[in-house]
């Protein structure tokens, strides 16, 4: 990593500011992906919502993160963004924001652990007004080890679902000190982005770690949320036979009238070629479960913190190990008995591939986008809790997302509406 830098006074901590063309290149391939965005980000350079505003992002540092960040800059806003995961950062594109658009990026791809949360402290000490989380972890920081800035901070958005349940035991311990909207929640973002997002990226992430054929093998899905659902959906389109393992019994009816198996992990774990945990939990592949595992399991997470699988018992329990290929590591457990983690068990759609495509993307970040304008308008009226995506502003990202598809809906007549909205009509 290059280091702390000052590029015409912008400061910054990112590897190499050399790669900034080609940053520049992918991040406007992905904007011809995201038209809500663009759109959105017209209007900001118009109206300014954001002007005055200091906003600290913790967010993956991806192509469809850094046209966010334009759009926020449109809007008038100044910017720190750091990553939410050590392995997601795209080097370029952080050079990128750096050296053409004079945002301050502190990320680099594989910094440790040390420096991960140096980064998050370095975006908050121009001591923000607005914070947009994915897991967390700034949220957490400003919470814990920074509560001086907290009186400056109006709200905050977070993406992801783990980081909404750990906003949510904030909220119920009394900890959280000012409101945050659950963007993640929004309809245009979890059944989109977690469903089809999650889905097609973490067999694009499988794919290029292993380059195995997906087609009869038995994927073992771990978690039947909006994340599992897509995975599973699409490892069984591409042919595999999935069972899926869940805690919640409706979630667990709903895979078996989806027509997958579903069963326990331990009953799993024989049977299963390749892992994955889409849940948000601690040690969901536990060592007792790779213990009954086949020679040669894959294992792989693609829910959000690298704590789904215990690699640290696995390392403690291995008799050796090596890596096999480029971000699969081969644990040997006994004679004939190996197993294979990949990436060290953090995300595998954003560590061994790119994340998701852009045009899922464009409807979380145009979510992001309009919560964050909302925050600053109507955050002094709001109590410190996790707030629900307001339904209009999720309505207005669906049919903008529409009409870039070139797709008509109908409309209610008024005797439609009429009959709607009357309890007076019966059978």
């Amino acid at each position: 990593m290059a280091g702390s830098i000052s590029e015409r006074g912008i400061p910054a901590d990112i590897a190499d500011l050399t790669l900034a063309a080609e940053g520049r290149r992918r991040t406007e391939w992905a904007e011809t992906e995201m038209p809500v965005t663009r759109k959105i980000a017209e209007q900001f350079a118009r109206t300014k919502p954001l002007a005055g505003q200091r906003i600290a992002a913790c967010l993956h540092v991806t192509t469809e993160t850094a046209n966010l960040m334009l759009a926020l800059k449109a809007a008038g806003a100044q910017l720190r963004l750091c990553a939410s995961n050590p392995l997601s950062t795209q080097d370029d594109v952080a050079a990128h924001l750096v050296k053409h658009h004079r945002i301050s990026v502190f990320a680099a791809h594989g910094v440790n652990n040390r420096d991960y949360y140096r980064h998050i402290n370095a975006a908050l000490d121009f001591e923000p007004t607005i914070t947009m989380d994915d897991g967390c972890d700034l949220v957490n920081t400003l919470h814990t080890g920074r509560r001086k800035l907290l009186p400056a901070v109006s709200g905050g958005t977070e993406e992801t679902t783990t980081g909404v349940i750990r906003l949510r035991a904030m909220e119920a311990d009394g900890a959280l000190a000012y409101p945050i909207i659950a963007v993640n929640d929004a309809l245009t973002k979890h059944l989109f982005d977690n469903r089809y997002g999650t889905g097609q990226s973490t067999l694009d992430g499988i794919l290029r770690a292993t380059n195995l054929l997906i087609a009869g093998r038995t994927v073992v899905v771990a978690g039947y949320g909006w994340c599992g659902r897509g995975f599973a959906n699409r490892a069984r389109g591409m042919g595999a036979h999935v069972i899926v393992t869940e805690i919640d019994a409706t979630k667990a009816i709903e895979a078996v009238m989806d027509g997958f198996s579903v069963m326990p992990m331990l009953a799993a774990a024989p049977l299963g070629d390749i892992f994955v945990t889409l849940t948000g939990d601690i040690n969901v592949i536990d060592l007792h479960h790779m213990k009954k595992m086949k020679d040669g399991a894959i294992i792989c997470n693609s829910g959000h913190f690298d704590v789904e699988i215990n690699i640290r018992g696995l390392k403690r329990a291995a008799k050796r190990r090596r890596e096999v290929r480029a971000g699969v590591m081969e644990y040997e457990l006994g004679k004939s008995r190996r197993v294979r983690v990949l990436v060290d068990g953090r995300l595998v759609n954003l560590s061994a591939a790119e994340g998701h495509p852009a045009a899922v993307m464009d409807m979380s970040f145009a979510n992001q986008a309009l919560a964050v304008e909302y925050l600053a308008r109507q955050s002094r009226g709001m109590q410190p809790r996790v707030y629900a995506m307001p339904a209009d502003l999720d309505e207005r990202v669906a049919r903008l997302k529409l009409k870039s598809l070139g797709i008509r809906i109908d409309k209610l007549t008024p005797e439609q509406r009429t009959y709607l909205d009357s309890y007076e009509h019966g059978t």
